[in-house]
């Protein structure tokens, strides 16, 4: 292993996104550490946590035709058939979803689950339930977007949590995603939910823990799911 990639395991980039909130943490630092110095060794953990809290490492993503990616790092809270968000305008028929709830010390960089046209983006307003909570995909504030593809539509919905409120987009409707790029960010603990045609069968359990850009959760062209039956798996 280089120098260069030692480096790197040990210093994670920051994503630009954390720039305000690191700042503003220096200067609280500096304040109440004249005020008195313990108060400044609280400022200077908080604001490392900050640093880490917006790290947004380098990922790599498989790129085999058909694999969906998790968009997002946490744990698999929940697998289940569920209705799309209406706002996407996709059938109103029972979709599989899969939930991933991201606490706040997993990274909140999002990714692009599948490569794809942005059919679709919404944001809709609401309240800040734990995201835990299955009615958090009904209730809560959360952008959704239908990501267009050559096995059919994929819904990824970024959904504000109890500690969350800013959900930060970095793409357009009208865009084309690469699997793993990432489109956004969610700021403190929340959730991703992906929404795939009813017959996909999920790759992950619930309880199982997800990398943004690099876990399979799905094979939309079913080969994976043949291929771990044939191994008995």
């Amino acid at each position: 292993m280089s120098l260069v990639d030692s480096v790197r395991k040990v210093i994670v980039p920051i994503h630009k996104e954390g720039y305000v909130f690191i700042a503003i943490g220096l200067v609280a630092t500096i304040v109440l550490a004249n005020l008195w110095s313990p108060f400044g060794w609280i400022g200077a953990i908080i604001t490392i946590w900050i640093c880490y809290f917006f790290r947004d490492p380098v990922r790599i993503t498989p790129q085999r035709e058909g694999l969906v990616i998790s968009p997002a790092d946490g744990r698999v809270s929940q697998i289940a058939q569920a209705l799309p968000p209406p706002e996407l305008e996709l059938p109103a028929e029972p979709m599989t979803r899969i939930s991933i709830f991201m606490n706040v010390f997993d990274c909140h960089v999002n990714r692009a689950p599948v490569p794809g046209r942005i059919s679709k983006i919404a944001y809709t307003p609401g309240l800040f339930l734990n995201a835990e909570l299955d009615k958090a995909s009904d209730d809560n504030e959360r952008n959704a977007l239908a990501i267009e593809t050559a096995s059919g539509t994929v819904g990824v919905v970024q959904i504000a949590g109890l500690i969350a409120r800013r959900i930060v987009p970095f793409v357009k409707q009208g865009d084309t995603l690469e699997t793993g790029e990432r489109f956004g960010l969610i700021r403190f603990g929340s959730r991703v939910d992906v929404y795939l045609p009813a017959h996909v069968v999920p790759l992950i359990g619930e309880g199982q823990t997800a990398i943004a850009g690099e876990t399979v959760l799905a094979d939309l062209t079913g080969n994976e799911a043949v291929a771990r039956s044939f191994r008995g798996i």
